[in-house]
């Protein structure tokens, strides 16, 4: 794309880049920045990384650009200057990109390629170990809740939260909670494994019980490490109009600077779900050796490569076509009731349209109508081997998560 943008910018092409989340790199976990000034933060720290040349756009808080898009993850727009969409893509292409523009404005005698651009090679090389915390196993059915700040004793939340319910905690008001407490890549800190384990607790509150209301990370037998901090607990919902409030306290020590101190923050869970928190792989446990290989190691950066994508990652091929009764994820763009229809974006920002007649319906608290089904809801689709008279795939079943 900087190859792309170096021979058309002088054309008059504009380039921008659309800022929307971040995924942790160690994790792949979603980790949302919760300040305007974070984002930005996280902008330039991307700009400084990549070596780019292309304009950043940093999109508001309620990712209002985000959804206007579409909400694929990786989507690439050419428009003219009146404003036009003249070519859209789910995934940006870079070679596709180039020819669309060399039919559009002409050819360039002399491309310019990436080895000449010179960039910045720059791995993620956190200098703690990571993978030697056991990941919770949590059903990926879980859906991810809305977490606001509260406060932070005037530092920089270091920690992330992620919030995930089970669907019987949404439905009937009792359930488990996921906690996941992320650090942020952005400000090079690791837990402090000779002080005192991260602790979280719940302010007591009418709006619920929890269990535990409170309780402390293991430690692991490293000094410090990367990893996050997770936690299962059991709610009972009282008032679910009113959020959940928590306190986490944890020691952070810099990667770089050479400190460490204890850290205080809390945060608010509200009882709504996060439509753009997106999902998470949780890996499994196989990189706990990555302590005695040492951080950093050859060995260590190859475990932290082959760990599996997360969701949104580079599409894999034939996404569209899995095999019958295995379901496939994706989000609703359009619904046609006349002729018992959906339009399905995939993860790999293709769109696929479903005849969902004979099909049953679910969600998290039973059958549902397709006039209950609503555009951007995320889905589950169990498909057939079987094609309509319209070549539509035939949907055995749905489920809206």
């Amino acid at each position: 794309m900087e190859a792309i943008n170096q021979d058309y910018a002088a054309k008059g092409v504009q380039f921008f880049y659309i800022y929307k989340a971040l995924a942790h790199p160690e994790t792949n976990g979603y980790v949302a920045p919760v300040t305007l000034d974070e984002r930005l933060l996280h902008v330039r720290e991307a700009q400084a990384k990549l070596g780019t040349k292309i304009t950043w756009l940093c999109d508001s808080m309620e990712n209002e650009l985000k959804h206007a898009l579409g909400d694929a993850p990786n989507s690439e727009f050419i428009l003219d200057p009146a404003g036009r969409v003249l070519v859209k893509r789910g995934w940006s292409k870079p070679d596709e990109l180039r020819q669309d523009l060399e039919k559009l404005i002409g050819p360039i005698e002399r491309p310019t390629t990436i080895a000449s651009l010179n960039l910045p090679a720059q791995k993620w090389d956190r200098q703690v170990a990571t993978g030697v915390m056991k990941r919770l196993e949590v059903p990926n059915q879980f859906r991810p809740l809305i977490v606001e700040t509260i406060k932070s004793d005037g530092e920089p939340f270091y920690v992330k939260l992620r919030v995930e319910a089970e669907p019987a905690l949404l439905s009937t008001g009792e359930g488990k909670l996921y906690l996941g407490f992320q650090l942020d890549p952005l400000y090079h800190v690791h837990w402090n494994n000779l002080a005192a384990p991260l602790k979280y607790e719940f302010v007591a509150s009418a709006a619920a019980t929890v269990q535990p209301s409170a309780a402390q990370a293991g430690k692991p037998e490293v000094e410090s490490d990367g990893d996050p901090r997770e936690f299962l607990v059991d709610v009972t919902l009282l008032d679910r109009s009113k959020p959940l409030e928590l306190k986490v306290d944890y020691f952070a020590c810099h990667d770089e600077e050479n400190w460490c101190k204890p850290v205080s923050q809390s945060f608010r869970i509200l009882l709504e779900v996060d439509q753009d928190g997106g999902t998470v792989r949780r890996g499994g446990n196989s990189n706990r050796q990555a302590a005695a290989d040492g951080p950093g190691s050859e060995r260590h950066f190859e475990r932290s490569q082959n760990r599996p994508s997360r969701p949104g990652s580079r599409p894999r091929r034939g996404t569209a076509n899995l095999p019958e009764n295995r379901p496939i994820p994706g989000r609703i763009i359009s619904i046609d009731a006349v002729v018992k229809s959906i339009t399905v974006q995939l993860s790999d920002g293709s769109e696929v349209e479903y005849n969902i007649g004979d099909a049953r319906l679910m969600d998290a608290e039973g059958s549902i109508q397709i006039e209950d089904l609503r555009e951007r809801d995320r889905v589950m689709v169990g498909t057939s081997a079987e094609k309509d008279s319209e070549g539509r795939v035939v949907v055995r079943r749905l489920m809206r998560r």
